[in-house]
């Protein structure tokens, strides 16, 4: 087809009505060319609306291009006098901000922490930086926590660290005859038995854990059996354990707790007694799933023999009950409650903090403190160490006890 013999636009209009579809197009590599050349030849500011219209009917009808398109390229070549092909920029990723480095920091402070959720980890960064002054953590202090989960899953952090879970079923908890009621005030603790294993026949340990409904303060102590000879001292320990005065005894119903001996102590020293109600579970949610998170997840699952217990005992008071206490980020939920009553909660982030955070955090928290303790001597305490030391001295001392474990049972046999 000589296109170049159409040099007016009543020659194109003819054109436009003789033809319903074009058998060929304008090649790719030559449509800016033939726009040039045809807005060149007929013009397009000299002509009016509507012949501006058949000439861009024309345009569309031999390139094939959209309306938009041609009208794109018309402005451009009204604008620069040609039409020139525009370079595409060169495709370059997101620039990286967390380095080698940093995922290697991250694989360590996972090591250290035992891989804490998501949220936990930011803040131990953030408090490695700003409270601690580390400043290997400055970019990691401001990471996101979706963007940390890329990290543990890039290439650069398996090669550092790896770390599998297994899905392990838990106890469903009975329910409860009456919740504790703390009302906001610290005091109420919640207590539960963790078991750690039989061999052959062979009861193992028994951890008792601990931890108060409104600060999460916890405290974990082993004895060799729930018998009222073992069990009875071991929550005195842990009764006189906490800073602040202890209101309230929650348990399930189980018979270790649900006895004449303990509720003479507790009656002794003035703490309320509450017990499970049926299709409550969620009433001791809280000491449940610190068992998996704090007692299991430091201490296992494998079986140690009950003449170890006393190790384990030293161990959870010097060094996995101040970790817990001082230096393990823990979300703090916020009640919510819709027009129709119905409690909602939600975990923010900014409200994660240590439980003795906490604890300094509630209104005229120094009432609640036991005769001859100050928050001074609270203070010197947390900052004995920092996070990553505290949990380094604790990793240290779990395989110096293990491994005097594994010894003992040597011996034995």
């Amino acid at each position: 087809m000589e296109e170049a013999k159409l040099q007016t636009l009543a020659q194109i209009k003819s054109f436009l009505d003789g033809t319903t579809e074009v058998a060929f197009r304008i090649p790719k590599a030559e449509r800016n060319a033939f726009i040039d050349r045809v807005l060149k030849r007929i013009g397009y500011a000299c002509h009016g609306r509507s012949g501006r219209g058949v000439l861009l009917r024309y345009i569309e009808r031999m390139t094939g291009l959209s309306r938009q398109q041609v009208t794109r390229l018309v402005r451009q070549y009204r604008k620069d006098g040609k039409l020139s092909k525009r370079q595409a920029a060169p495709k370059r990723g997101f620039a990286r901000r967390f380095t080698a480095t940093d995922v290697a920091l991250l694989a360590e402070m996972d090591a250290l922490h035992n891989t804490l959720s998501g949220p936990a980890t930011k803040k131990l960064m953030e408090r490695a930086f700003l409270v601690f002054d580390d400043v290997r953590f400055e970019r990691l202090a401001s990471i996101s926590v979706s963007h940390l989960y890329n990290l543990r899953g890039g290439k650069q952090y398996q090669l550092k660290r790896r770390h599998w879970t297994k899905t392990r079923p838990t106890a469903i908890p009975i329910g409860q005859r009456r919740a504790p009621q703390p009302n906001g005030s610290p005091g109420y603790i919640r207590i539960d038995s963790v078991h750690q294993g039989d061999q052959d026949g062979v009861k193992g340990v028994y951890h008792i854990n601990a931890v108060d409904c409104v600060t999460q303060f916890q405290l974990v102590a082993t004895c060799e059996k729930i018998s009222e000879a073992f069990l009875l001292p071991v929550i005195r320990q842990l009764l006189d354990g906490f800073p602040f005065v202890i209101l309230g005894f929650h348990s399930d119903n189980g018979s270790e707790y649900i006895n004449y001996q303990v509720a003479k102590m507790l009656d002794k020293m003035l703490i309320e007694f509450t017990k499970s109600r049926p299709r409550q579970s969620n009433d001791n949610a809280l000491a449940e799933s610190k068992n998996g998170a704090v007692v299991r997840k430091h201490l296992g699952y494998a079986h140690i023999p009950q003449h170890c217990a006393s190790l384990v005992n030293t161990f959870c008071a010097d060094f996995l009950n101040p970790y817990v206490n001082y230096h393990r980020p823990c979300f703090f939920p916020e009640t919510i409650t819709d027009a129709k009553g119905k409690e909602r909660k939600k975990y923010r982030y900014k409200d994660m903090m240590t439980p003795f955070d906490k604890f300094k955090s509630i209104l005229n928290a120094s009432e609640y403190l036991k005769a001859g303790i100050t928050f001074e001597q609270l203070d010197v305490q947390a900052a004995r160490m920092s996070d990553n030391d505290c949990a380094l001295a604790l990793n240290n001392a779990r395989k110096k006890l293990f491994q005097a474990i594994s010894t003992a049972i040597k011996k034995q046999a």
